[in-house]
């Protein structure tokens, strides 16, 4: 009885650690966007789907992904520290490369039909972080006004609308952050769009 309550012990371990090991690791290169797009050829391809649907530029969504996650599948809030130093709930329920919240998250598989989407999936990622920032053009919001955009990704447009933000300077220092980033991967894309479009990854 016992060797076998073991048996099913060692083998959930395995399988958790046979997962891990395959979820997709970070790019490389991550202050480098053709060199992500070369090395992760599938990202590529979804945030090509992404701008296509949403009409998100690769630069802008891909800034917001380095910022959210730094490009970790299974990232998550670090756990608060109960009597500070007994780990504690989290802060929120921001998951995955996009870190979206499970209401957010719920909203964009209702809307989409996307039902099975996994916020642990870069390709869902992608498409949601383009469904959440094509709400703000139709507000007026310029494509690639990556800071306005990851404001009120952060605060909720109707937040962004009343200027939430103004109290917090740690975040307006953080979506500047994002928009020297995007603006970077941008002068980046120009330079290797052609080449990574000649290259055909859509077809691999």
């Amino acid at each position: 009885m016992i060797i076998k309550k073991y048996s099913k012990l060692v083998t959930f371990i395995i399988v958790v650690i046979f997962f891990q090991s395959c979820m997709t690791k970070p790019p490389e290169s991550p202050d480098n966007i053709c060199l992500i797009f070369k090395e992760k050829k599938s990202w590529y391809k979804a945030v090509m789907r992404s701008e296509k649907r949403w009409k998100v530029p690769p630069y802008v969504l891909m800034s917001f992904v380095y910022q959210e996650s730094s490009f970790i599948a299974d990232a998550r809030p670090e756990r608060e520290k109960l009597l500070g130093f007994i780990p504690w709930f989290r802060p929120s329920t921001a998951v995955g490369y996009s870190q979206a919240l499970n209401m957010t998250w719920d909203d964009y598989k209702d809307e989409t039909g996307n039902s099975r989407a996994s916020r642990k999936d870069f390709r869902d990622s992608a498409d949601f972080i383009g469904w959440y920032a094509s709400k703000g053009y139709y507000q007026g919001f310029e494509r690639t006004d990556a800071r306005s955009l990851y404001l009120a990704y952060h605060e909720g447009y109707g937040g962004f609308k009343k200027k939430t933000y103004r109290k917090k300077q740690w975040l307006v220092k953080v979506a500047d952050r994002v928009q020297a980033r995007s603006t970077k991967y941008q002068q980046q894309y120009w330079g290797c769009a052609k080449e990574l479009k000649k290259k055909r990854f859509f077809f691999f």
